[in-house]
C-alpha cells in the first residue's frame, strides 16, 4: 500500500468519527428522536444503528491506514542496497 493511500485511509477513519459524533449529538437533541412518553422513536433507532455501523467501519478503515503507514516506516529508513 502506498503512503498516500494509507494516509487517506487513516484520515478517512478520523473524519468518519468526527462526522458521526456530531451526527449522534444532533440526533440525541432532535425532537424527532423521542416520543412524547420519552421513549426512542424508530427514527432514532435506525439512525443510531447507522451511526454505530459507521463508527465500526471508520475504525476498521482507520486501523488499516495506520497499519499501512507503520508498515512503510522501516522500508523508508532502510538504504537502498548498492548494485
Amino acid at each position: 500500500m502506498s503512503r498516500r493511500v494509507a494516509l487517506f485511509l487513516l484520515l478517512f477513519g478520523v473524519w468518519s468519527w468526527i462526522i458521526w459524533i456530531t451526527f449522534v449529538k444532533n440526533l440525541w437533541a432532535s425532537d424527532q428522536s423521542w416520543a412524547p412518553d420519552g421513549s426512542a422513536t424508530g427514527f432514532f433507532v435506525v439512525h443510531l444503528i447507522l451511526a454505530i455501523v459507521s463508527f465500526a467501519l471508520g475504525t476498521i478503515i482507520g486501523v488499516i491506514g495506520w497499519r499501512g503507514l507503520r508498515a512503510r516506516r522501516p522500508a523508508e529508513r532502510e538504504p537502498t542496497p548498492a548494485p
